[in-house]
């Protein structure tokens, strides 16, 4: 599908839709968008005393570093959206990017409503119990009381803390607090959920409850984007998958299609024969059959 016609399609969409600017079947429209930091550049020690004594005159050298090279998709309601590529790839920043934490340095993101982040960790404490931290934390999100009290039976089932939900939270395991943290977060039913490497913790049991809780949001409409390593995990909670590297837009498509490739381009990474991503891409590009992907030249 060519821009012209990408940008066609969300007109004619947004003309047949009562909502303004998007169609009711589209959660995320990410147009275009890329980001570059502007990072000091890495100096030796006789260039560091050189610029130390001429800073005052000649200012700070900086040296841009592309996090995200112009990614441009779609997500529609009811898809659970995987995000994954390798450490540094550009996936926690268009996270932040998606939920407003970061302005883009070009393009634009539009959406029906503001997505969360699942992050409510900042707002629990350790001293208090679990009870009380779903109080902290569903508070902290803009709950009322009475809202609140409707949840809370169902935030201790899902996180399976039933025998320690009075206790300290300083005394649950990892895999307790990554549950309780879950559990809090999507208790508000977000329109558009972000979970960035959170359900990389926990038994198989509550992975399958995490997987009907994530199938039951996206069954009232909702959209979810889950970042992970654990391909396994992306296999199972996910109907797509995006696969970002070096800031590009590798492959979007079908689970177990592109997590097949992306463990292929692993497994030659580890043994030094990786393509760049452009010409990853472009080996790949004829495989996809989404038609709302527009490659970046």
């Amino acid at each position: 599908m060519t821009e012209q016609n990408l940008e066609q399609g969300v007109t004619e969409d947004a003309a047949r839709s009562d909502a303004p600017g998007l169609d009711r079947d589209v959660a995320v429209v990410v147009d275009h968008v890329s980001m570059t930091y502007k990072v000091r550049a890495k100096e030796d020690d006789a260039r560091r005393t050189l610029r130390r004594r001429a800073q005052d005159f000649i200012g700070t050298t900086t040296v841009d570093v592309h996090a995200l090279k112009e990614l441009t998709f779609v997500a529609h309601r009811g898809e659970s959206v995987g995000v994954i590529g390798t450490n540094g790839s550009g996936k926690s920043t268009l996270m932040k990017i998606l939920t407003g934490q970061i302005n883009p340095t070009s393009g634009t993101v539009h959406a029906t409503s503001t997505p969360v982040m699942l992050g409510v960790n900042a707002a629990l404490q350790p001293q208090i119990s679990g009870n009380d931290n779903i109080t902290l934390g569903c508070l902290a999100m803009g709950m009322t009381r009475k809202q609140l009290e409707a949840k809370r039976e169902s935030i201790i089932a899902l996180a399976g803390l039933q025998d320690s939900i009075h206790l300290p939270l300083k005394s649950y395991s990892s895999g307790m607090s990554a549950r309780l943290q879950f559990a809090i977060a999507t208790s508000i039913d977000p329109d558009i959920l972000i979970i960035d490497e959170a359900l990389n913790t926990g038994d198989a049991q509550f992975r399958e409850k995490t997987r009907q809780h994530l199938d039951s949001l996206r069954g009232q409409a909702g959209c979810v984007f889950l970042v992970s390593h654990s391909l396994g995990t992306i296999r199972e909670m996910c109907s797509r998958v995006l696969w970002i590297e070096r800031g590009e837009l590798i492959m979007d498509g079908d689970p177990a299609e592109v997590t097949e490739q992306y463990n292929s381009y692993a497994g030659q990474m580890g043994r030094g024969r990786v393509k760049r991503p452009r010409q990853q891409r472009d080996a790949l590009k004829k495989q996809l059959v989404r038609t709302e992907v527009v490659w970046s030249p």
